[in-house]
């Protein structure tokens, strides 16, 4: 099989907010920005992997979610419950300084992991999870 990750999708409640963090911070490149019937996605990714985007969309995109199921993704978004995405760097250190710097709540300093990463980890400002780290044999 040739597989390969094309799409993740991580939920923000203000993609102006997420935008700020995600391109300005983290330096990822939007590469699509499109409103349709009330809604907004926003696609971005690294200079590095032209192949594989991040969708930033609002917390139960899917039309057919029930007003229920929204509103329970929407609580779920605020409480910081919802899965992020982990991504690699060369410099785990300094890209903890940068985005520290920069106010975004931090959940965990940089620090060796037993199994053979450094990471750390932050919410970005919808209170997802993002994990950074940092390969030993980088």
């Amino acid at each position: 099989m040739d597989l390969k990750l094309k799409q993740c999708f991580i939920a923000v409640d203000d993609h102006d907010k997420a935008l700020a963090f995600y391109r300005d911070v983290l330096g990822l490149e939007v590469r699509n920005d499109v409103g349709w019937e009330g809604m907004r996605w926003v696609t971005v990714g690294s200079p590095l992997q032209p192949d594989v985007e991040i969708v930033l969309e609002p917390p139960a995109a899917n039309p057919d979610a029930s007003p229920k199921d929204k509103q329970a993704m929407a609580e779920l978004l605020a409480k910081g419950i919802l899965r992020g995405v982990i991504f690699t760097t060369a410099d785990c250190d300094a890209l903890y300084t940068r985005v520290q710097e920069a106010g975004v709540e931090v959940l965990q300093e940089p620090m060796d992991q037993p199994y053979g990463v450094r990471d750390c980890a932050f919410r970005d400002p919808a209170g997802n999870m993002l994990r950074f780290m940092e390969r030993a044999d980088d």
